[in-house]
């Protein structure tokens, strides 16, 4: 049966036009005349049978509808174009690997490594983007991802990667000249700086180090400032707002260089871990296989041992 579409042209005038909120703007970018454009988006506005558009005060504003539909044609040019830029980077069996990965993990520990795997795999183009929380691999253009957490991922296979200890740590002058603090309980005296996708850290902490009956809020947290991500909360750490407890090993830089100390050595082994997770149904491409066995290569060699979930 004939889809009910309308032209890609249309498509395109409308969403450079949505970008730029102007006809003109949009048909520099495209490449065409002004009212070439116009001429697209008043087709496209007869082919759905409703304005997209309209002016209020000499301004192009768009209507509801139009807000409604630009999103969902956003959405599709944006994978039409992943699909296609793919395809182009197609060469032999490689091609392109896109790796969605925690964007601290990613910077700290995975890039630094990733000149070995170009070198063994130069058939292989890698495209790595971020992603904080578990998503829908049906939903989301990626091949595999780095994830935190329990081994669980429906539809999909998790490789153990590495367990982690978390360390509380600050700048040295938060310590006021002390080399760390005397005890842990001394730790609730300070600003806690909060990480967003764990919630719990501080909580499992002080816990493991014995210190019981916290009050916090209606979910039990403790209060502080919340960061989305771990170089957030590291650079806050770093300017001295706080202590914040986290990954040891990634870290370890400010540590060494005396930027940030740990304000108790008192290591905890974090409850879950870090997995590699694609599709099972991406289990034996070529690009995806060999990438598992490189990235659970590089895992042994920290120590960990690596087992399929």
């Amino acid at each position: 049966m004939r889809r009910t579409l309308p032209s890609l042209m249309a498509l395109q005038c409308f969403e450079a036009a949505v970008r730029h909120l102007s006809f003109t703007r949009a048909a520099e970018e495209l490449n065409l005349t002004q009212s070439a454009v116009s001429r697209q988006i008043r087709a496209l506005e007869d082919f759905i049978g409703r304005p997209l558009f309209e002016r209020v005060k000499q301004r192009l504003v768009l209507t509801v509808a139009g807000e409604a539909y630009a999103a969902a044609v956003q959405d599709v040019l944006d994978r039409a174009e992943a699909a296609t830029l793919q395809l182009m980077a197609y060469s032999g069996e490689g091609g392109m690997l896109t790796i969605a990965m925690l964007p601290t993990f990613g910077s700290r520990w995975l890039v630094p490594r990733l000149g070995d795997f170009a070198a063994r795999y130069p058939d292989i183009q890698l495209n790595l983007v971020t992603q904080v929380r578990p998503f829908d691999f049906d939903k989301v253009e990626a091949d595999v991802a780095i994830h935190f957490g329990p081994a669980l991922w429906p539809g999909a296979i998790c490789h153990r990667l590495m367990g982690e200890d978390i360390v509380p740590v600050c700048a040295p002058a938060l310590l006021g000249g002390r080399p760390h603090l005397d005890d842990a309980r001394e730790i609730l005296d300070y600003t806690l700086l909060q990480h967003t996708t764990r919630p719990q850290a501080w909580n499992d902490w002080l816990h493991a180090a014995g210190i019981e009956g916290l009050t916090g809020n209606e979910a039990g947290l403790l209060s502080g400032p919340r960061f989305e991500h771990f170089f957030m909360v590291i650079q806050a750490a770093v300017a001295g707002l706080g202590i914040a407890v986290l990954p040891q090993f990634l870290v370890e830089e400010e540590l060494q260089s005396g930027r940030l100390v740990l304000a108790l050595n008192m290591p905890v082994r974090s409850q879950h871990a870090y997995y590699l997770v694609h599709p099972a149904t991406k289990a034996d491409l070529y690009k995806v296989r060999v990438f598992r066995e490189w990235l659970l290569e590089q895992a042994t060699r920290d120590g960990v041992a690596a087992v399929p979930v």
